[in-house]
C-alpha cells in the first residue's frame, strides 16, 4: 500500500466521517476531510460518505458545487452507504435525482420487512478486486431502509427479503451499501483493497 498517497473524504455535512477517518488510521494512513474541489481533484483516492436522507444530502452537495465534480473524478472513488445511493440515477427517498454515475435505481424495502435493516448481513457474488481476500458470506454491517436494485454493475449482493446490491462498480467508481469502517476484519480488508487500487 502506498503510504504517501493523498486520501480525501468529501466533507459536505452528511457523513459518518470520524469513524472512516479512524478506520484509515488503523491501516497506517491519514485521510483529510475536505469540501475544497481542487483538493478533492488532487487526491489519489476519494471517499464519498453519507448518512441521513437522500434529498437533503443532495441539496447540501448542490450547495457546494461538488455534485458537478464527483462524476468527473478520474481516481478511484468509494461511495459508502448513502454516498453509494446518491451515485445512482434516482432514489425513491424524497424522490431524489442522483449523480447518475451508476445506472441503477434506489428503492424502498417492502413494508413487509422491518426497516431500517440494521445489523450484520452476509455478502456474496463477490466480483471485484475490492473483495480480494474476503470470503463469500462474510458478514458486514448495514443500516438502511432503501436499497440499490441488482444491475449490470453489481459486484456484491445480500439478501433481505429480496436479493439486492451491496456493492457496485463502474470504471473508477465503487460503492458499498455497508459500512466498511464498522464491519470488523472484512471491512478493514475491503478498505485496504480500495486504498491499494
Amino acid at each position: 500500500m502506498n503510504q504517501d498517497q493523498k486520501i480525501v473524504i468529501i466533507d459536505y455535512g452528511a457523513g459518518n466521517i470520524q469513524s472512516i477517518k479512524f478506520a484509515i488510521q488503523r491501516l497506517g494512513l491519514e485521510a483529510n476531510l475536505s469540501s475544497d474541489i481542487a483538493e478533492i481533484k488532487a487526491a489519489n483516492k476519494v471517499i464519498f460518505p453519507g448518512v441521513g436522507e437522500a434529498s437533503s444530502a443532495m441539496k447540501m452537495l448542490r450547495s457546494t458545487g461538488i455534485d458537478l465534480e464527483i462524476p468527473n473524478l478520474k481516481q478511484p472513488v468509494l461511495g459508502i452507504c448513502l454516498g453509494m445511493q446518491l451515485m445512482c440515477n434516482t432514489s425513491e427517498e424524497g424522490n431524489t435525482k442522483g449523480l447518475g454515475i451508476f445506472d441503477a435505481e434506489v428503492i424502498k424495502f417492502s413494508n413487509q420487512l422491518k426497516v431500517p435493516q440494521i445489523g450484520w448481513n452476509t455478502i456474496f457474488n463477490l466480483e471485484s478486486e475490492l473483495f480480494k481476500n474476503v470470503k463469500v458470506n462474510e458478514f458486514v454491517y448495514l443500516v438502511h431502509s432503501y436499497y440499490v436494485a441488482e444491475c449490470a454493475q453489481t459486484i456484491a449482493s445480500s439478501t433481505y427479503g429480496i436479493e439486492y446490491t451491496t456493492a457496485i462498480k463502474k470504471n473508477n467508481f465503487y460503492g458499498v451499501q455497508f459500512h466498511p469502517e464498522k464491519s470488523s476484519d472484512a471491512g478493514e480488508q475491503i478498505l485496504k483493497n480500495f486504498l491499494d487500487l
